[in-house]
């Protein structure tokens, strides 16, 4: 019984091996027995991947299609639109696409699906629309005018559109004005929105519109989890991923980033960096590679201090070593912060008051990421001493110039052998902004309700490019897209 089942066993596993075998010499015997006809594919020409309309305007897409017979197609458009009540009212058919742009400000992702009756096949190609509007390119400027926060638009062709915020919102801005930020996701390119700054409040406005926001925090209060009583605004600079950073109340806060850039709570402020602390509104962001991390000033304690961006804001205080302490001691400098640039995310220049009175500038390095360092580099007293107060306008270039306003004149400081150069321009008011454009060739000064637009570039010395006139008030602050 035993050996009719081993013999049975045996048979089984022999027939088991002898029907793989026969299956696979079967499948090699059979390789190439097929004629595989891949039919030819359209070939589309002439489709861009953005197309930009200005809302209300209308859209004419007509691609060159050839490689195929062309009785044989039809044509589908899909326009993506979640906010439109009804998709199908986005759904075209033809090979041109004609269409009066009656979709908002936004990026819309557009299919362009062609199908080959002859054979069932169906190829997609996907590309997108930007609806625009006459706020999409331009310059946004803010000014003081007699107390009252204003916003005034720039087109490219140089006129203007003051009061404009008052226009189109019917309020006016808060008062106190600090900043006119323009929000975009660098890394990710994607524009946000705008933020106006004020002492004691702010308000975050559309793009496109110049809107306030309605459906996102609309105010620097509603921008908080948890708003405190009461808001100081020290300085606020905008982050690489789309977030206001700086110091409110004397804390450190950060923009959330830990959600989707369009999520309603993205760029919203948790609780502060936790210590015991009160900064000076002065801070630095540095960015070395893709790590970033704040080099700030404790007023109280007179000190320099690290504040590190893991996830959320993290205080650190003067948890790093120092090298050069016979130069100054970072956490006892013993003098108050006056202003703070730095070049080229390498060495920061802070122009500080003792208790006498006089101006000293310091120079140090920081690396707050790996090495967890304190380098300073030199103390020295302030030859212009008269420039610096807590409201001197200053702007450091990437070659190693420092752009300073005093009164009615612009002056560019080479910090490392002292020189001084007077910029030609003349002004016949006091300069109250200064900011330099991408390329840094040119210096963009503000004074007296005028733009004038400098050319500071190799061999410049701040010749006039262009002049904008009629900005109500005294100029604080401008932002632009392009």
């Amino acid at each position: 019984m035993i050996f009719n089942k081993l013999k049975l066993t045996g048979i089984i596993k022999y027939s088991f091996i002898l029907l793989i075998c026969t299956f696979f010499y079967g499948c090699y015997k059979d390789k190439g027995n097929y004629s595989i006809h891949i039919p030819n594919e359209p070939i589309v020409q002439g489709l861009d991947t953005v197309y930009e309309v200005r809302v209300g305007d209308s859209l004419i897409i007509k691609p060159k299609i050839t490689g195929v017979e062309l009785s044989n197609l039809s044509y589908e458009w899909q326009i993506s639109a979640p906010e439109a009540i009804d998709p199908e009212a986005n759904h075209y058919s033809g090979a041109t696409l004609r269409l009066a742009f009656g979709l908002g400000a936004n990026r819309y992702k557009v299919r362009f699906t062609i199908s080959d009756l002859s054979n069932n096949m169906k190829y997609f190609h996907d590309f997108y629309i930007q609806g625009i509007t006459e706020f999409s390119r331009g310059s946004l400027v803010l000014s003081n005018d007699k107390g009252v926060s204003k916003l005034t638009f720039i087109k490219p062709d140089n006129s203007i559109l003051p009061n404009i915020y008052e226009i189109i919102n019917n309020e006016v801005l808060p008062s106190e004005p600090l900043h006119i930020i323009y929000a975009n996701h660098s890394i990710a390119n994607t524009p946000l929105a705008y933020w106006y700054i004020g002492k004691h409040g702010g308000v975050r406005m559309t793009l496109e519109e110049l809107k306030k926001e309605k459906v996102k925090p609309g105010t620097l209060k509603e921008n908080f989890f948890l708003p405190p009583e009461n808001i100081d605004v020290g300085d606020l600079q905008m982050y690489e991923q789309g977030v206001l950073l700086g110091v409110i109340n004397g804390k450190f806060y950060g923009g959330a980033t830990s959600t989707w850039n369009q999520s309603n709570t993205y760029g919203m402020f948790g609780t502060p960096a936790d210590g015991n602390y009160v900064l000076a509104p002065q801070f630095i962001i540095t960015k070395v590679q893709n790590d970033h991390f704040i080099t700030a000033y404790e007023s109280n304690k007179r000190q320099f201090v690290r504040v590190n961006l893991y996830g959320g804001a993290m205080y650190f205080g003067t948890q790093y070593s120092t090298v050069g302490r016979e130069v100054f001691d970072p956490t006892n400098v013993k003098m108050d912060l006056m202003q703070m640039v730095q070049i080229n995310s390498t060495d920061i220049y802070a122009y500080m008051k003792d208790d006498a009175g006089k101006i000293y500038e310091l120079k140090f390095k920081t690396d707050f990421m790996r090495e967890f360092k304190f380098e300073a580099l030199q103390k020295k007293l302030f030859s212009h001493s008269e420039w610096i107060h807590a409201d001197t306008k200053m702007v450091a270039s990437r070659v190693g110039y420092i752009y300073i306003a005093y009164q009615d004149k612009v002056f560019r400081y080479n910090p490392l052998n002292e020189q001084v150069q007077e910029l030609q321009m003349a002004f016949k008011s006091t300069v109250t902004l200064l900011k330099l454009d991408e390329s840094e060739d040119t210096l963009i000064v503000g004074a007296g309700g005028s733009l004038y637009y400098l050319a500071v570039q190799v061999g410049k010395n701040g010749e006039l490019v262009k002049k904008i006139d009629g900005i109500p008030g005294d100029l604080v602050d401008i932002t632009w897209r392009k």
